[in-house]
Order: C-alpha cells, then structure tokens, then sequence
C-alpha cells in the first residue's frame, strides 16, 4: 500500500508518517525539502500547497496511492474584518482547495483499484465554531461536507472517506495558536473535560485503524478526537 500524508514534518503529520512508516510505504509533502530529506520517507514533494498544488496532483499521478491523509493546515486568528485578502487565500486553499484538488488526482486510481482510504484532519472548530477563527473553522467545516458527500459518492468503490476532527493539540501549531488567542493554556486546558491537550500520537493512531479492513464500515464520518472538548464543558 502506498500512502500520501500532507504537512508531514511536523506535528500531527510527522507523527502520521512515523506511524504507517513502520508498515506502510509513506511518500511526504510539505513546504521545507530539507525537514522531508529528513524524514527519509520513500518519496517526497516539497511545495507549498496553497500555490502550488498542480505539482502535488501532477505527483499523485504520477505515483498511484492507495491512501490519501490531507493533513496540511493554516490557522487564523483574527476578527473577519482584519482579514486581508491573501489570507483567506491564503487559508482556503491550503485548508479546503488543497484537499479538495488531491482527492481528484487521488480517486482515479482508487476507483480502478476497487480500494482506497482518504482521511481528513480537521479539527474541533470546524464542529463547534470559533470566535475569530472564522476562517479555519469555515475550512474546516467545508471538510466535514466534503466527507460525508465524497463518501457517499465513492462507497461501492470500496473507498472510504473521513474526517478527524481534533480538538487542542500538544503541537507547535497548537502553542503557537494559543499566544495568537486572548486565553492562557490554562484557561484553555480547564475548558476541557479531561483537562489535557490530545497528543498527535493519538490521532495517528486514529489513522491507521481507519485504513484497516477492520475499519472498512466506517464511512463518511466525522471522528470527535478532542479529550471531551465537543461534549462541553
């Protein structure tokens, strides 16, 4: 099986790849060629995803994966009306156009195959909302539609497709949107039920269970891994 995993390097992503890296044969994209170099992954395609995504499908072509985890993500912080314009670009296309365009390259194989696995990481706030990440949620959201429609789409090829929706996470994305963010960790970490920030291992371990023909029922959803964030406080 041959498995693409975006935004490898770093956080959720890297600990995907150091996951199904043990198993599976996993190609990498991100931004810095050389943090893909050092991940030593059986492939790789350094580009930014929300310029350059022509490279990336003309890679997925080129390559024929099995497995698609659309993991790259930007996040926002901000009223609506600071936005500029090349930041809702900027985050669309990274967020939501990116995966969208990666699927498409993706599925032709797969329907041939009669197999696939497509896996979105979304988040949380794509669920519940956030004031002033409207952004990253409103992307978010779009990845929850897009699931349950592509699943529903591509069922009697055997692919499924879902969606990961973390809540806070032990990442450098998840520290650095706190200091954007009017709360302390603290604050932050009482608001949870378990009182604790999801570690990307977790959620790497989502991951290779929804590729397993143990998993193959489950379709078209949209996974809650937020250490009780969504049920409330």
């Amino acid at each position: 099986m041959k498995v693409l995993v975006t935004g490898a390097t770093r956080g959720i992503g890297k600990a995907i790849y150091e996951n199904l890296s043990k198993d599976f044969d996993v190609y990498t994209v991100a931004r810095n060629e050389q943090n893909l170099l050092n991940l030593n992954s059986k492939g790789y395609c350094a580009c930014d995803i929300s310029k350059e995504i022509c490279k990336v499908c003309d890679y997925i072509k080129e390559n024929n994966f099995n497995i698609i985890i659309n993991n790259a993500g930007e996040y926002i912080y901000g009223g609506i009306e600071e936005m500029s314009d090349a930041q809702i670009e900027s985050i669309y296309n990274t967020n939501l156009i990116a995966p969208v365009k990666i699927i498409s390259a993706a599925v032709p194989y797969m329907k041939k195959e009669k197999w696939g696995r497509i896996i979105n990481i979304g988040s949380i706030s794509g669920v519940m909302g956030e004031a002033n990440a409207s952004l990253y949620s409103s992307t978010k959201s779009g990845l929850i539609g897009l699931t349950k429609a592509l699943a529903l789409e591509l069922a009697e090829f055997n692919i499924t497709v879902n969606t990961i929706n973390p809540g806070w996470v032990e990442t450098e994305l998840g520290n650095s949107s706190i200091e954007d963010s009017a709360f302390s960790k603290e604050e932050i970490i009482d608001c949870i039920p378990q009182k604790r920030f999801v570690e990307p291992k977790e959620i790497a371990g989502l991951v290779r269970y929804l590729i397993t023909e143990n998993a193959k029922g489950i379709t078209g959803q949209s996974i809650n891994l937020c250490a009780g964030l969504s049920v409330g406080c």
